[in-house]
């Protein structure tokens, strides 16, 4: 019976499986997302997110224990400076695993891992940016270029008798049917 055995071994030796989740747990760090099986991104989450929480608490002692984890000062550095203060304020779940459809050759569970803070589709802050966008679009152009163009507009509108101004209102299909007529004729 499996009594009280909680680790996914993996199908791995110990030595072979820190290893692995230590690799995973360094791009999980430098890239924020990366793809793998469905079995490893839940073994990378228990692995990565004591990690996380230790990142949090910036000292000499929380580096080297990180340290010890990961073995790559370029991504403990990247961990304690740029992700630390971002999930400062998160009490906990600092990965999303979201399902993949299977890998064609073995079928396989296929997932992707993520930050969460890093994922601009979910987060409050990528809502806000979309929304932004979105009202530029609709507003179209500042106040000093309206106003510009209303005095443009103005003298235009003047200068030129609305009697010129209807031949140029016709639509193209209808001076296409004119020529198709005087063609005819």
């Amino acid at each position: 019976m499996r009594h009280g055995k909680k680790v996914n071994h993996l199908g791995r030796t110990d030595s072979h499986r820190k290893a692995m989740l230590a690799n995973m747990a360094s791009s999980l760090i430098q890239h924020k997302r990366i793809t793998t099986t469905l079995a490893k991104a839940k073994a990378l989450r228990v692995y990565v997110e004591p990690l996380l929480t230790e990142s949090k608490n910036d000292t000499t002692h929380s580096r080297r224990t990180v340290f010890s984890y990961l073995q790559d000062k370029d991504t403990v550095s990247i961990l304690f400076r740029e992700i630390a203060e971002k999930i400062a304020n998160r009490p906990g779940g600092y990965t999303r695993i979201v399902k993949l459809e299977n890998r064609l050759g073995d079928n396989a569970e296929m997932a992707i891992i993520e930050l969460v803070d890093y994922n601009t589709v979910y987060t409050k802050d990528g809502a806000a940016a979309t929304e932004k966008k979105s009202t530029r679009r609709r507003g179209g152009k500042s106040k000093a270029a309206a106003k510009t163009e209303t005095v443009e507009v103005a003298p235009v509108a003047e200068a030129t008798p609305a009697v010129e101004e209807a031949p140029a209102t016709e639509t193209p299909a209808a001076s296409d049917k004119e020529e198709n007529a005087e063609k005819g004729e």
